[in-house]
């Protein structure tokens, strides 16, 4: 089963569309559930959801965060609240293509490791020249430094297992970093191209100051947390059963 997981804040207008676009995409493809967080919205986005679902007959939910907490700890509320076996993350801004899902689908099923992320590289991304060049060069520095093989860590669009999310370390912004940290699992990390999208309506949460500038503290925390981590290697468990 596939759970939807999609922070949103203040997204009437896009976040309806999109979950009306995840069920016409998935819809064959697998069981899926759509769960949004609403992270302390000040207008319909929590109703605009349940309305979509109904109209379009998918299961869908709503957790309520009783003020804004950031998109890191949404994401990590909405995986708390799912109940599928493998969480795809996407924004609500409708700029991510639930069409794309499917194909990150069928690259999932090709892996046997247990602890994997299909990451979204926006190839041809539909924002202005500034803030692309503002995540090639955040991309570089973070490639550079923790070596995650991920070509555009911002995309909002990944797919991977609920329970090796629920076994990283959780802290703000996190969200960014999770090929970086899933890699330290154990876990393979596979690129998947996605198509990206204007915003529909509404404004963008995030300016030069909190998506680059911030983020130097979280990436030598996740430096540090790579250097310190180490994984077990189980030879054989051995037991004794008491007749």
């Amino acid at each position: 089963m596939i759970s939807v997981v999609i922070p949103a804040k203040d997204e009437t207008g896009n976040i309806g569309n999109l979950v009306k676009e995840i069920a016409a995409a998935l819809e064959g493809q697998s069981d899926f559930e759509v769960v949004v967080v609403d992270d302390g919205s000040t207008d319909a986005t929590g109703r605009e959801v349940l309305q979509a679902a109904a109209d379009c007959g998918c299961n869908a939910s709503v957790v309520r965060h009783r003020k804004s907490t950031g998109q890191s700890t949404a994401v990590h509320s909405g995986v708390l609240h799912a109940k599928g076996d493998w969480i795809v993350t996407l924004d609500a801004d409708g700029q991510n293509d639930p069409a794309d899902i499917p194909a990150m689908i069928a690259i999932a099923r090709t892996i046997t490791n247990p602890h994997f992320c299909i990451a979204g590289y926006r190839k041809n991304r539909k924002d202005t020249a500034w803030k692309r060049f503002q995540s090639r060069v955040a991309n570089r520095i973070r490639d550079a430094l923790l070596h995650d093989g991920v070509p555009d860590t911002g995309c909002g669009l990944k797919l991977f297992p609920r329970e090796t999310f629920l076994r990283l370390p959780h802290f703000n912004h996190m969200h960014r970093y999770l090929p970086a940290l899933i890699r330290r699992l154990g876990g393979e990390i596979r690129i998947s191209e996605v198509n990206h999208r204007d915003r529909g309506a509404g404004v963008s949460k995030y300016n030069a100051w909190n998506r680059a500038w911030v983020g130097i503290v979280d990436l030598l925390g996740v430096m540090w947390l790579i250097r310190r981590g180490k994984i077990a290697e189980v030879e054989r468990v051995d037991g004794y059963n008491h007749p």
